[in-house]
């Protein structure tokens, strides 16, 4: 993705105007801001739409798959798959994922091994099998259908309440506001100037939604935080709440409001070397047919140390991700 322009005055909202009532600290030692009136949070919300469609496009990144269809399994899917992925990564496997498995029910009816073929090289490979989970429940629930019901998608397993609203304006165009890593940001330097908790998060970019703009206003949202108020180099002069946004206009002390505050992720611990790339390992091989208890270690990466590989695969099998035979044999569900 790359920067944009936004030195439109018009989708500017102006500078900001405070008020004396204030929200509840994040932290203990964390001062409380002043809040801002409804009417300035939606502003700022019509501010980021219009932001959003000034490119000349329905968004500022049309290009991926997922913004042409209304199609919710569609959009759950993409939703998924861009967990804590690249979005280069994303798109081939979103097509290739869909020819598989167009609908919930040819999902549900597969084996999970085939749902874990599919997910080849996307890693986290509890997302699939929590995506096939889902699928056999929108069989058993809804006739195959995903529902437009934020208590009934939050029910699915694996959808949380990011996921869940993301369905509901994506798919089904409601007014409702989607708080991931790149929306928090927004919210936590542009609108608060502080760490959010969670509710607090949520109230915000719900009054920020322009009434009958939720999908294009969440995907504006999410490409302003992803390509504007990115997480190392925010490029304040590109931004449509330059004139308003309380980090900005104090200076961008440090600390960041953003590091802590809800929906902003955390820095994964390191890959190489952890359970985790023996666990992808392990499923890597596992895709290409079943592996011997002799060759457990190796398929794991650790040929020198059978006693961890052996404990990660017990993991996967616990986690349904794995079957073992009698002779201790390993294969994909």
């Amino acid at each position: 993705m790359g920067t944009t322009s936004g030195d439109d005055p018009a989708v500017d909202p102006g500078p900001p105007q405070m008020t004396s009532s204030a929200r509840a600290p994040v932290g203990p030692d964390r001062p409380t801001a002043p809040t801002r009136p409804p009417a300035q949070v939606r502003a700022l919300g019509v501010a980021v739409e219009a932001w959003g469609r000034s490119a000349g496009g329905a968004t500022r990144r049309d290009d991926l798959p997922w913004r042409s269809t209304r199609d919710a399994w569609a959009v759950l899917v993409s939703e998924t798959l861009a967990q804590q992925t690249q979005l280069s990564r994303v798109v081939p496997a979103y097509h290739r994922f869909l020819a598989s498995f167009p609908t919930a029910s040819s999902c549900a009816a597969a084996p999970l091994g085939d749902v874990l073929r599919a997910w080849e090289g996307m890693g986290y490979n509890r997302r699939a099998r929590n995506l096939h989970l889902a699928a056999t429940a929108l069989v058993e629930r809804h006739d195959g259908q995903v529902p437009d019901d934020l208590a009934a998608l939050l029910d699915l397993p694996g959808v949380g309440p990011y996921t869940a609203r993301a369905v509901l304006a994506f798919a089904f165009e409601r007014d409702v506001g989607v708080v991931d890593t790149n929306a928090g940001r927004v919210l936590a330097r542009g609108v608060a100037g502080q760490p959010v908790r969670p509710a607090e998060a949520q109230g915000l970019v719900d009054t920020m939604v322009p009434p009958g703009q939720g999908w294009s206003f969440g995907q504006a949202l999410l490409d302003l935080g992803a390509t504007v108020c990115t997480i190392r180099a925010p490029d304040c002069r590109a931004c449509p709440l330059r004139r308003r946004c309380r980090w900005a206009l104090a200076g961008r002390p440090d600390p960041d409001p953003a590091r802590g505050s809800a929906g902003v992720s955390v820095t994964q611990s390191r890959f190489a070397g952890s359970d985790r790339q023996g666990r992808g390992r392990l499923v890597t091989a596992l895709r290409a047919g079943p592996v011997s208890p002799d060759a457990i270690a190796v398929a794991a990466g650790w040929a020198d140390d059978p006693a961890r590989a052996e404990r990660v695969l017990r993991t996967l099998e616990a986690e349904g991700l794995v079957v073992r035979h009698s002779d201790g044999t390993a294969r994909l569900p």
